[in-house]
């Protein structure tokens, strides 16, 4: 049998939220930095993002990594993000497992009790420390780039729910955040259909309302994603969360395009903003731990460690800890003959 485009990863999850870690099969990318190769990758090879992302190598939850030489030189790697429709800049979870695939298949040498290294992710660098113990990576903190608001306490409105306050906040992705209460949820797994159908309305609606562009990174523009909180259920945890990520694009006039998955963790880079725009209020102040709780009831801690400014914006400096485990390593091929060499989405689950 003929095969091209064989492409060797690892899969892992972060607290519940999958991240697969190409680690062969790309050499190299075009672009002088890790953005712009994310622009080239997003640009002319977007076949790579859609056939590891879609069935039938994928699914609407998954994300994919794709480890490449840094361009920094003080960075011991770097790594493109995808998701299912997007390139974004910076990713928690996706960096938790792409530290822990790194160390624990040697990529990286581990260091025992304490391995610090540097990523070079899209939105900048990105400092690392993992603990470890036994060959094995317990857990991931990393300092994120800056995080900041760009509205707090925003009345939209909402075809089909009226009018809905929000804050939007960047935490290496743009959100739109909303309370929970107010919509009816308590942020369940039962309630998962309407989670995302009422998370991709809200986006869709900010994103035409309140528009946002990063002032020192054109390029990352708009709101990606959308984050519905909550009281939390964890005994141990500050607040609750739900971030939606899409796999589609919304069409009001057709309810079935309302389209989307759930992140199955407390997600990093939500965290992040959610973290921006309490300090943004004055109710979360710096070197503070702020337990976020996800859907599953899982954990990820974050910190505000310094202020700073992003062009017109007050920010600050979050870190996050969570930890990351890898479930297989496999190769993935692309026969000649295959009908669907992009993979495909069908409207039952995408």
């Amino acid at each position: 049998m003929r095969l091209s485009k064989v492409i060797q990863a690892v899969d892992a999850h972060a607290c519940g939220e999958p991240g697969r870690v190409i680690v062969g099969g790309v050499l190299d990318v075009p672009g002088k930095t890790i953005f712009e190769k994310m622009r080239h990758l997003r640009e002319h090879g977007d076949d790579l993002r859609k056939r590891m992302l879609r069935e039938p190598r994928g699914y609407p939850a998954a994300n994919c990594n794709l480890i490449l030489p840094p361009t920094h030189p003080d960075a011991d790697a770097g790594f493109v993000i995808m998701e299912q429709v997007e390139y974004p800049g910076m990713s928690g979870t996706n960096t938790m497992c792409v530290a822990t695939v790194l160390l624990e298949t040697g990529m990286v040498e581990m260091r025992e009790p304490v391995t610090e290294l540097v990523l070079e992710a899209p939105a900048g660098l990105v400092r690392v420390r993992a603990d470890c113990a036994g060959g094995k990576v317990k857990r991931v903190t990393f300092q994120n780039v800056p995080a900041f608001a760009a509205y707090l306490d925003r009345s939209i409105e909402v075809p089909h729910l009226g009018t809905v306050v929000v804050d939007v906040a960047y935490g290496g992705m743009f959100y739109v955040i909303a309370e929970a209460g107010p919509l009816g949820l308590r942020l369940t797994p039962e309630e998962g259909g309407d989670i995302v159908r009422i998370g991709e309305m809200i986006k869709a609606a900010a994103n035409e309302q309140l528009p946002v562009v990063h002032p020192e990174q054109p390029g990352f523009a708009g709101i990606s994603i959308s984050q519905l909180s909550g009281p939390p259920s964890h005994p141990d945890a500050h607040r609750k969360n739900s971030v939606i990520v899409s796999t589609g694009k919304l069409d009001w006039n057709r309810p079935s395009t309302w389209t989307g998955a759930i992140d199955r963790s407390p997600c990093g880079t939500g965290t992040c903003a959610k973290m921006a725009a309490l300090h943004a209020k004055g109710q979360l102040g710096l070197n503070q731990d702020f337990v976020h709780e996800g859907i599953l009831g899982t954990l990820f801690t974050g910190r505000l460690i310094a202020e700073a400014r992003v062009g017109q914006y007050a920010a600050v400096v979050p870190t996050l800890s969570g930890q990351a485990w890898i479930t297989g390593m496999a190769s993935y091929v692309l026969d000649p003959d295959d009908p669907f060499p992009e993979g495909f989405t069908v409207g039952d689950i995408w």
